[in-house]
């Protein structure tokens, strides 16, 4: 949490100075903390596929229920994390789950 919170500091601190001196800054956009899964790291939204079947689940664990699953290939984009970034929660792209939020296991996924 001391180096999020710093890290944060030295952003604003950056983002401050480039707005003094007129330059202009683009950012991602990002999900509010309010609308994040509690206990959740943000992920910051790195879009992946699944590398094979891959059950989207209600929580980060298998004892969660199954809200469908992500053939290989669906795209997947993650908002956040479990602290240990086991679990990622984020919002499926493609296929028939496609708007869906939910958790997907790290290892059955890959950059896209």
């Amino acid at each position: 949490m001391k180096l999020r919170q710093n890290l944060t500091r030295s952003l604003a601190a950056s983002v401050l100075g480039l707005s003094v001196l007129g330059a202009g800054i683009a950012t991602a956009p990002t999900a509010s903390a309010a609308s994040l899964p509690k206990g959740c790291v943000p992920a910051y939204g790195v879009p992946n596929k699944a590398t094979k079947a891959v059950n989207l689940r209600s929580g980060p664990g298998t004892k969660y229920t199954s809200l469908g699953i992500l053939s290989k290939g669906t795209r997947y984009t993650p908002t956040c994390m479990t602290k240990d970034a086991s679990w990622l929660y984020g919002k499926v792209g493609t296929g028939p789950n496609k708007g869906r939020k939910g958790w997907v296991y790290w290892t059955y996924m890959t950059g896209a």
